[in-house]
């Protein structure tokens, strides 16, 4: 009988009287690659820092190799074979390559003087079985996230892991980099690494994973074969429901409530456009098209340096967040945590930051009125669990969006503009992002989405501007709307040829 290389023994987690792991079991075979399924909140991202040694488990085992692990922190795991890839990285960006891939444990001379020259040599030799092309003496700062992944996987390979645990690691890295990836981690499962995979890109997960877990409410749901399964019965045992595939339904009206004339920045060229009452705009293209710099300056965020825009007819200047705001313009950035929160107050709190002269009209807040409209607000987008008065930090990135959303809403916004709406969100609460947006627009609310998901593109938009370096390329308009004419708009025609390593536009299943 083969042993186990990771086994999972009946964790249980409780904070206090809070339980967010109830007793879980699963194993992970040597040299598998292993899919961790579940909505945000199901218990995904406690379980791994169970694994990699953040927390200790209420109850139950962790098992290597049929053996019982004690972690007491991320070092002593890495010391039992444990690698944890996070979603956004740990890294120091003015550190070299070879400097981050022995932070926390360097090499010295004497046990005082850290040894450059070896620590280079041994990251090159870790590199060079995944990505020669990688330079150990380069800031790691200048690499491109996909690089800067591989980085953290050589740095596993550095310290002989047996486990590596990737939480979300395609969410920043176009098609291509997926199939580079793709190709590293099943190398690793061929020289008999486990991975454990978490990702909500169902495509993902079967094209590289051989069973997956998946968890809801904290408990293990089922066991599956990806390849005796389809993706409908996997979605299904994640939400616990199943999910209508919705068809988009128009509420554009005639009516223009924005135009912009020729506006143009270091990255957006003379784009014209406008947006009518009601109406869902959709905006594709390749990463770097100008798409979100497009959003930036509508929503005052960056200067433009020619051009006009109207709001009503009537020109305004939007020369920052403020009077964009004023005009009735909210942004819902794609940087979710660093530019759409602030992490460590309160959701109502976060509600307040894009009105606060209707909340403290005399410098002073209203706590009443706050409360009163924040609990309006957050019930019309569905916070789960409803607990205004929490950090935001401590919600899903989906609940989390649907608190900026709130923002907006309490601050009587007219036009919103989403910037990759539903990246890094779990299919259900995609479902009800997409839901408060066709609802905004029912309401007679205008909508710009930006999204590198074709499949969501589709599903939300009444048109779809198409944006290739800085320009629009296309304007496409009902049936015209489909993946292959969006992605032909999308592409260079000088790299036509090769559209399908050069296109970053994600193609994931959406709904």
């Amino acid at each position: 009988m083969t042993v186990s290389r990771l086994a999972f023994d009946g964790v249980t987690k409780s904070f206090g009287p809070l339980q967010v792991l109830k007793g879980v079991s699963f194993d992970v075979a040597p040299g598998e690659v292993h899919g961790l399924l579940g909505e945000n909140g199901a218990g995904k991202s406690t379980l791994l820092k169970i694994l990699s040694g953040v927390f200790k488990p209420t109850d139950g085992r962790v098992l290597i190799d049929g053996r019982p692990i004690d972690a007491h922190g991320p070092v002593s795991a890495r010391r039992a074979g444990i690698a944890m890839i996070h979603q956004e990285l740990q890294q120091v960006p003015r550190l070299t390559v070879a400097q981050n891939m022995f932070l926390g444990r360097p090499l010295t001379r004497f046990g005082v003087i850290v040894d450059h020259r070896e620590q280079e040599s041994l990251a090159a030799q870790a590199l060079k079985v995944i990505d020669p092309h990688i330079d150990p003496a380069a800031p790691i700062g200048s690499l491109k996230v996909a690089q800067r992944q591989i980085v953290e996987i050589a740095r596993a390979l550095l310290e002989d892991a047996k486990i590596i645990a990737m939480d979300e690691p395609t969410s920043s890295l176009t098609p291509s980099e997926f199939d580079r990836l793709a190709e590293i981690i099943l190398d690793l499962s061929g020289r008999g690494v486990s991975v454990v995979y978490v990702s909500h890109k169902m495509e993902e997960i079967f094209r590289i994973c051989t069973r997956s877990s998946v968890m809801r409410d904290g408990s293990l749901v089922g066991l599956v074969k990806m390849s005796e399964t389809d993706q409908k019965t996997v979605v299904q045992m994640m939400v616990g429901r199943e999910l209508s595939q919705q068809v988009h339904t128009s509420f554009a009206t005639e009516q223009v409530v924005l135009e912009a004339r020729n506006v143009s920045s270091d990255k957006v060229r003379d784009v014209s456009l406008t947006l009518h009452r009601g109406e869902v705009l959709g905006v594709a293209g390749l990463v770097g098209a100008g798409r979100t710099e497009l959003l930036r300056l509508l929503a005052g965020a960056d200067e433009r340096s020619t051009g006009e825009v109207f709001i009503d007819g009537e020109s305004v200047a939007l020369r920052s967040p403020r009077e964009a705001i004023a005009s009735g313009i909210g942004l819902v950035p794609e940087e979710r945590k660093r530019e759409g929160i602030v992490p460590l107050r309160s959701v109502q709190n976060n509600i307040v930051l894009a009105s606060m002269s209707r909340f403290a009209p005399r410098g002073i807040i209203n706590g009443g009125r706050l409360k009163s409209i924040s609990a309006v607000t957050l019930k019309e987008t569905g916070l789960r669990p409803f607990a205004p008065e929490r950090e935001i930090r401590r919600f899903s990135g989906g609940n989390q969006q649907k608190a900026i959303i709130s923002r907006w809403l309490a601050a009587e916004t007219r036009i919103f503009l989403f910037d990759e709406p539903t990246r890094g969100i779990d299919v259900g609460a995609k479902a009800e992002i997409y839901a408060l947006i066709e609802k905004l627009a029912k309401e007679g609310k205008s909508v710009i989405v930006v999204s590198s998901e074709l499949p969501e593109i589709i599903r939300l938009s009444d048109r779809v501007l198409v944006m290739r370096e800085g320009r629009l390329a296309a304007e496409l308009i009902g049936d015209e709307i489909t993946e292959h004419a969006i992605a032909a708009s999308a592409i260079p025609q000088s790299t036509v040829n090769d559209a399908a390593e050069e296109a970053a536009i994600v193609t994931n299943t959406s709904l």
